[in-house]
């Protein structure tokens, strides 16, 4: 790809969701001949939410900002490329079990990753540490016990591992 499609392919943005915008626009159109009163009680309910969650919206945008600044991929392939070793196994897990939000948001990430050298078996490993919940940690140890949490955790830890390894060995074949 040469640098004028490079700079084309990063200058171009395009509003997806548009259409789903204006059926939703048309869609309170209609309702709103049919019973008003429900359509202003649903507008108050998703502005409320709206104005809650800007603000963590606004702490995720700077944080995903200040990490693009600061971390470029190259810099995290060096601990998940092909020399990376038990290092980049552990980095994996504890990336896998830090990360929150949707998955599909760390794909582009991670596609990334994959197009500048790491390791196929360390994301496996990441998506399947995903499984591990830090915040529902403490209610989990509530309902389940302490004992019951840490062997679970410890089992998708492995699992996490070994089918990272499992892959690993497969494209190293």
């Amino acid at each position: 790809m040469s640098n004028t499609e490079k700079k084309s392919k990063e200058q171009t943005f395009v509003f997806r969701g548009t259409r789903f915008l204006v059926l939703v626009a048309i869609l309170y159109g209609v309702l709103l001949f049919f019973d008003s009163g429900a359509v202003f009680i649903s507008l108050r309910k998703a502005a409320a939410v709206l104005f809650r969650i800007v603000p963590i919206l606004a702490l995720v945008i700077c944080f995903t900002g200040l990490l693009n600044y600061f971390l470029r991929p190259k810099q995290i392939v060096h601990h998940l490329g092909g020399e990376s070793g038990a290092r980049g196994w552990l980095w994996s897990m504890a990336a896998g079990v830090v990360s929150h939000g949707p998955m599909y948001v760390w794909y582009p990430l991670l596609d990334d990753l994959r197009r500048h050298g790491a390791r196929e078996g360390l994301l496996v490993t990441f998506f399947y540490a995903r499984a591990i919940k830090v915040p529902l940690l403490p209610m989990m140890i509530d309902y389940f016990g302490v004992t019951f949490t840490t062997v679970l955790s410890s089992y998708i830890l492995v699992g996490a591992l070994l089918q990272g390894m499992i892959l690993q060995w497969l494209e190293d074949r």
